[in-house]
Parts: C-alpha cells; structure tokens; sequence
C-alpha cells in the first residue's frame, strides 16, 4: 500500500512538474512573440517619425533624419535577404558573422545619430556630420555588397536550375515525339497487311468460283433439327386429380 502511494505521489508530481515546464515555455514564447510585435511597431513608428523629420525638417536635422533611415533601411533589408537565403543555401551562413559584424557598427552609429539630434549645440554637430556621412556610406556600401552579392547567388543558382530543366525538358519532348511515330509506323504496317490479305482473299475467290463452273457442287444433306433443350416434362396425376364417375351418372 505504501509503494501504491509513492508512486502515486511521484507521478503526480512528474504531471505537475511537466504542466509546470509547459506553462513556463508557454509564457516563454509569448512573452517573445510579445517583444517582437513591439519592437516591430517601435521601429516602424521610429522610421515614419524619421522620414517626416526627413522631409518636413531642413538643416542639420533633416540631414542627421535622412541618414538615420538610410542606414537603418539598407541594414534591414540586407539582414532580411541574409536570413531568407541562409535557410536554401548553407554557405550564407559566414556571410550572416560578418554581417553581425557590421549591424555592430551600424548600431553604434546610429545610436549616436539619435544623441546628435537631441544636441543643442547644432554648429558642433555640422561639424561632425561629414564624418558621420562617410561612416554611414561604409556601412551602408558594405550592407548593399552583402545584399546583391547574395542576390546574385540565389539569381544564378535559379538560372542554373532553370537551364538543366530546359534541357531535360527537351530531352523529353523529343523522345516523346519519337515515340509518336512508332504507333503511325504500326498503324501503316497493319493496313498493308489488311490489305494484302483482302487481295488474296479476293483472288482465291475468284479461282474458286471458276472452278465451281466445271464441276457442280454436292448439294448439303439436310441436317437433324436440334432437340429442344428443355422438353416440357410429362404431366403427373396425382389421385385426387382423376374423376371417378358418380352413380347418378351411370344411371
């Protein structure tokens, strides 16, 4: 009785722990999922706010704005290409460290970008924007080589892949059409062949009914009806069908 209950006990709390480990996952991925729709959001209210400073805004401002979305926008779009190509092509994946490498300074520039524009001193901050341009040209040249050259892959390998199905589709398409001409080829032999057989027929007839001229032929002897196969079957009387006479009729 008292194993009964340790092992009661033990599986209970084996179904508590997993219900436990379950829910903590759960909350886990939630809480994830949760993170990232808001950082989602957080980026692209930060990126509308940027493109209107970049448009509505003039001077050091606008100019601090517009390379801020610059360098954000080529730095996501080279990350989104990265990871779509590394999942069909394995040798991207050296491509995605060094890019790593790069959102590293991308980070730390455009960090700085977002401190210059809160800065009073606006005369300070034009003097370090031309610096600022050619860091950001760097990085975004570089995010742009990562970009196209792993576009370019995917393109060639698509082109490649392309070019072998063309060909093998050719293959096909002809020894389908070789294959179409053999049923002609019978069809044409067959009615040779009728053919031939019809003269022969025919000539053999012919020398058949010249033969029938010289000597009549014996007329058929009459053959036997066939039986029926289902005769009808003798009538049984049975007693009480026979009709003896009644005496008034003898009388």
């Amino acid at each position: 009785m008292e194993a009964a209950l340790i092992i009661f006990a033990l599986m209970l709390l084996a179904i508590v722990g997993l219900g436990a480990y379950l829910t903590v996952k759960a909350v886990g991925a939630a809480k994830r999922g949760v993170e990232r729709t808001v950082a989602q959001a957080r980026r692209s209210v930060e990126d509308t706010t940027l493109r209107a400073k970049s448009f509505g805004q003039v001077g050091v401002a606008g100019a601090l704005a517009q390379l801020r979305l610059d360098l954000r926008t080529s730095m996501r779009a080279t990350q989104q290409a990265l990871a779509e190509g590394a999942q069909a092509d394995a040798s991207l994946r050296e491509s995605l460290g060094l890019f790593e490498r790069l959102s590293a300074h991308g980070h730390e520039l455009d960090g700085e970008l977002k401190r210059l524009e809160q800065e009073p001193d606006r005369q300070r901050t034009a003097e370090l924007l031309p610096d600022l341009r050619e860091r950001a040209a760097k990085i975004i040249q570089a995010a742009d080589s990562l970009r196209w050259a792993a576009r370019d892959r995917a393109r060639r390998f698509a082109e490649d892949d392309l070019s072998l199905l063309s060909d093998q589709i050719q293959m096909e398409s002809g020894a389908l059409r070789d294959w179409s001409r053999e049923p002609v080829d019978d069809l044409a032999a067959a009615a040779a062949e009728w053919d031939a057989a019809q003269s022969a027929q025919s000539a053999q007839s012919a020398q058949s009914g010249q033969s029938g001229q010289s000597a009549p032929s014996p007329e058929p002897e009459p053959t036997p009806r066939p039986a029926a196969l289902n005769p009808p079957a003798p009538t049984v009387q049975y007693p009480w069908q026979q009709k003896t006479p009644r005496p008034e009729s003898a009388g």
